[in-house]
């Protein structure tokens, strides 16, 4: 027996049920008036001149970091997934085995977040404008290799053959029948990626990289409520027009939607709007080298390291000596509990509020708001009111990737033909069953499989949450850092990238069967 796929998306929210059995264990009593102080400031931010000043000079760092990282992603990454795709070494080598080796090891610095990245060049090169760049630059140009990599590989090869045949020179041949139709998928993907790296801006902010998030947490741990949200509301004011700009250019020139955006989703040929995409990208470029030289970010500052300690005798047999099983438990406890929050809860939110209007639109300021809000602070608020631990780690993380997808799932619902929920209401169904049955059942599989990707970010994060929730691999990653052992974080890291390209594994497998067996 198999579940129907509408009924199929809400088993992930069978997570809320002991979440809400251990929520009464967890909490301590106290902090509830902080709470509602933090939730009447959303009303109420603070409008002095001072405080608006250092968080736009924030934002405006903040902001910078991001496009110049995210362009820094964008060129290095398509180099490397050329330079990792089978079909294209194999055109120009007749051999594919150096791309195979290239892909496997651009697994590494895939599978470290850019918190780990920045927080070791931190402690490696120090505060310099190039360390913030840098820890984005990592791991978003290894992702975005991945997908270049996969999507030329997932291309008919019958024009290039062709090309070839007629004695075209392999560069050209490969430009030629693979350039175009690959370019969409590009970059439909480096504008998620750009919105993401403004969020990984502001987090690295959080732990002292500068920019807004700096003034973010400054203002939470003063208990400045109204500070804190007159630096969200301004964030926000960028993220809003940056995701309709994004979204607009996107539906302009027909590239692939956002929840088959996936690594491996073959990109539809481009026409003549090519032309307009590139012209739109070196612009972006141009804008991001603007800003590199305004932040004063000098690569040559990444060949600067600092003297280091030597390292502590005995330190590999005390980090062997860790416990080891919890916290390894600990972190996959708490990616599956957040991934099942952040999958369950966005359709089941729907179907509650499906009766109203003004339900969905509440949804969306939510969701908004979850995706805009960084987990760490996130996790520093619950602890006001719940004990550290898995629990409010679990629940940030889950509340920060509830608005990543409920935001997807709202866009692949409006997009679907309505003619289904339609005809069921037209027959006496509810609102609810209509919706269920109707609009679910078409995005069922392709939200699932996203829902898969985005687990296995969120194994990725949970070094995010942590670092302040005093649980899994960031925990003890935290005080291996303050202490030097770098023994110990040598096979933190170690951990970190085996348990994430396992899970980087299993998500592709659970994908490709949701999928048909198809490429993810």
């Amino acid at each position: 027996m198999k579940p129907a796929p509408p009924l199929l998306l809400l088993l992930p929210a069978l997570v809320l049920l002991p979440v809400v059995v251990l929520l009464p264990a967890a909490s301590h009593g106290g902090g509830w008036e902080l709470i509602a102080s933090f939730a009447t400031a959303a009303l109420q931010p603070s409008l002095e001149p001072a405080v608006l000043e250092s968080q736009l000079r924030g934002l405006a760092i903040t902001c910078g970091v991001a496009l110049v990282s995210w362009a820094a992603s964008l060129l290095i990454g398509l180099a490397l997934g050329a330079a990792s795709s089978q079909v294209v070494v194999l055109h120009l080598l007749g051999r594919s085995w150096p791309a195979d080796l290239l892909a496997r090891l651009l697994a590494l610095p895939r599978s470290i977040h850019e918190l780990i990245w920045g927080l070791l060049l931190l402690q490696l090169i120090g505060l310099e404008p190039a360390v913030a760049v840098a820890a984005i630059t990592i791991p978003y140009a290894a992702l975005v290799a991945r997908v270049v990599r996969d999507q030329l590989d997932a291309l008919p090869r019958q024009s290039l053959e062709a090309l070839s045949s007629a004695g075209a020179g392999a560069p050209a041949a490969l430009w030629t029948a693979l350039g175009p139709p690959v370019l969409p998928g590009l970059l439909s993907y480096g504008g998620y990626r750009l919105e993401c790296a403004l969020r990984s801006a502001t987090l690295l902010g959080v732990f002292g990289l500068g920019g807004l998030g700096n003034d973010l947490l400054l203002s939470l741990q003063s208990l400045q409520f109204r500070e804190l949200w007159s630096g969200l509301w301004l964030l926000l004011a960028v993220m809003l027009p940056l995701e309709a700009l994004i979204a607009r250019l996107r539906a302009h020139w027909s590239m692939p939607a956002r929840l088959k955006l996936v690594p491996g989703a073959p990109a539809e040929p481009v026409g003549r709007q090519g032309r307009q995409m590139l012209a739109a990208l070196g612009g972006v470029l141009m804008l991001a080298l603007a800003c590199a030289l305004w932040l004063g970010i000098n690569p040559v500052q990444l060949l600067h390291w600092q003297p280091l300690p030597p390292l502590a005798p005995g330190g590999w047999q005390q980090a062997l000596q860790l416990n080891w099983p919890a916290l390894i438990a600990n972190t996959l406890l708490l990616t599956l509990l957040a991934a099942g929050l952040a999958v369950g809860s966005g359709p089941l939110l729907l179907l509650v509020a499906a009766p109203w209007r003004w339900g969905r639109a509440l949804l969306q300021l939510i969701w908004m708001l979850a995706r805009l809000w960084p987990p760490p602070l996130s996790a520093l608020l619950l602890l006001f009111v719940l004990k550290p631990g898995v629990l409010p780690a679990a629940l940030a993380l889950g509340f920060h990737n509830l608005g990543i997808l409920g935001r997807l799932l709202n866009e692949a619902i409006g997009s679907a033909s309505p003619s289904a929920e339609q005809a069921l209401s037209a027959s006496g169904t509810g609102p609810r069953l209509a919706l269920l049955y109707g609009r679910f059942s078409g995005v069922a599989r392709s939200y699932l499989a996203y829902g898969a990707y985005r687990s296995d970010v969120m194994l990725r994060e949970t070094v995010v949450v942590g670092l302040v929730g005093s649980t899994g691999l960031g925990s003890q990653l935290r005080e291996s850092l303050a202490a030097f052992a770098w023994q110990q974080i040598a096979l933190l890291l170690v951990a970190y990238a085996l348990l994430t390209l396992v899970g980087e594994d299993l998500s592709d497998r659970f994908r490709r069967q949701l999928l048909g067996g198809t490429s993810p």
